[in-house]
């Protein structure tokens, strides 16, 4: 269970269509991410493949294998447009719109794939299998009563020991930091690393109702080094039209020279008893893996900010008929925002900016509902976790925007030492055009030193990821309910976001 992004904006005096912009990028050929660099943005990364090699792959996917390793398996194949003739554009952007909006199962050798794996472990858990037909949205097991739930942790094997980490301590959020930089996310040549601050690890871990034993760590006992680490944190989820309280898990992380250690399935199973004795038994959790049984499949789109850096580092490289003067034009914004009123969001502003997001997040399948306090946690801007602005017109906030912060470290480069990537949060448009609002978006991740900003292909996103020249990434994210089954919902169904 692990328990563990419009309106089409117009550019005055000139009149370009998605489809003239995509001929554009076509013809020229536009800078192209392999799948190693994109897959990485997957959310939270699977720790057990070890461990499952050894046992039939027991604990199964984004608890079975590191992404890199699924990208390997997969093959590493570089994206590239620029061999695609003139005459089949229009075609294959319309495929590329379909994929997008699609049932979710845009990644169908993943899916076939996973159909070919024995899930021990998951096959033990209230999840749906692949074959399972679903049509009513219900929990697999009724809620138990406290006597019915183990009381006495989970047993880990010989020479380590469970242990809190108090988010309190610098020094317990330092050996978290150190274990999910070196062990979390990174891509298959070892050239970036996902490098989570200890303000983004705080924010992320720590919203209103938040449980100092929900962030559960594993040390080796005669060194006290941390080895392996889980969370959960609350939150209202509504699962069509029924909000239900669960948790949101994440950072499943075990040190790679461990994971045969067989000490995910424990980590999950431990998570899943403490979180139980608490009266909650429904979680929620994305994967960039296939297992039994995802509900939705969601696909990352990346737009270049910075493409001189972000091809000097090797995280993109030029298209055959690219030069670096021609991407640098291609992906240049202006420095100011067009949006009259568009300001960053204030303390002042949260009951508003609560009622848009109630109004809007209400069409989705998938959705959180947030009270004041949690969206004054999640939305208000803290400097390099979390950017959050709003248009203002007569006194009344009309519309939303907001992204977080998470870089990567780049490893063994002379000059750079890490990349700034925006990941779209939570938007609203109710009178500014969304491609409007978002190309703004993407003029003050730039102005903010920003090299990339990245989007799941979620919510009404699809709207603009063409136009605002977002190029389609090879990693998907599967979103997953524990312990509640419902039918799949498709990308444009889904209004939830996990960091």
């Amino acid at each position: 269970m692990v328990f563990c992004y419009v309106h089409k904006w117009r550019n005055r005096g000139a009149n370009v269509t998605p489809d003239s912009r995509w001929a554009e990028r076509l013809q020229n050929g536009a800078p192209k991410f392999t799948r190693q660099h994109l897959v990485k943005y997957q959310g939270m990364e699977n720790h057990v493949n070890d461990a499952e090699k050894s046992n039939n792959e027991e604990a199964g996917g984004a608890l079975s294998e590191s992404t890199s390793e699924a990208a390997n398996r997969a093959g590493s194949k570089v994206i590239s447009v620029v061999e695609i003739p003139e005459l089949e554009l229009r075609n294959r952007l319309l495929t590329l719109l379909t994929l997008s909006a699609g049932d979710g199962r845009n990644n169908t050798k993943a899916w076939d794939v996973a159909r070919q794996k024995s899930f021990q472990f998951w096959d033990t858990q209230p999840v749906p299998k692949f074959d399972e037909v679903v049509d009513k949205s219900e929990p697999f097991q009724a809620d138990k009563h406290t006597e019915e739930i183990r009381h006495e942790p989970y047993s880990l094997p010989d020479g380590f020991e469970w242990a809190v980490i108090d988010t309190d301590e610098d020094e317990h959020m330092n050996d978290t930091y150190k274990l999910l930089n070196e062990n979390y996310v990174e891509d298959d040549e070892n050239m970036f690393r996902f490098d989570y601050s200890l303000d983004f690890l705080r924010w992320a871990l720590r919203p209103p109702g938040w449980q100092p034993d929900w962030f559960i760590g594993v040390r080796v006992s005669k060194t006290k080094k941390l080895v392996g680490f889980i969370s959960a944190i609350p939150a209202t989820i509504r699962v069509y039209n029924r909000p239900i309280k669960m948790v949101e898990i994440n950072f499943l992380c075990v040190h790679k020279k461990l994971r045969s250690k067989r000490m995910a399935p424990v980590l999950i199973r431990e998570v899943a008893r403490r979180v139980n004795m608490t009266g909650i038994f429904q979680a929620v959790y994305t994967a960039g893996v296939v297992l039994p049984r995802p509900v939705s499949s969601c696909r990352y789109w990346h737009r270049s900010l910075n493409p001189k850096k972000l091809i000097d580092v090797k995280f993109s490289q030029l298209g055959r008929n690219m030069t670096l003067q021609r991407a640098v034009k291609l992906y240049k914004l202006p420095k100011d925002t067009k949006t009259p009123g568009l300001r960053r969001m204030e303390s002042r502003d949260v009951k508003m900016v609560r009622h848009l997001l109630d109004q809007y997040l209400g069409k989705f399948d998938l959705a959180p509902v947030f009270s004041l306090d949690e969206l004054a946690h999640w939305f208000l801007p803290r400097k390099d976790v979390i950017d959050s602005y709003v248009v203002e017109e007569d006194g009344i906030v009309t519309d939303f925007v907001s992204y977080y912060t998470l870089p990567s470290t780049v490893m063994h480069h002379p000059v750079y030492k890490s990349i700034r990537a925006a990941y779209l949060f939570y938007s609203v448009s109710t009178k500014t055009p969304i491609n409007q609002l978002m190309f703004d978006a993407l003029i003050l991740a730039k102005n903010a030193g920003y090299d990339v900003f990245n989007a799941l292909d979620l919510m009404d996103n699809s709207q603009f990821l063409e136009e605002l020249k977002f190029g389609v990434g090879d990693g998907h994210l599967q979103y997953y309910l524990y312990n509640w089954k419902c039918p799949e919902m498709p990308p444009e169904k889904i209004g939830l976001i996990l960091q």
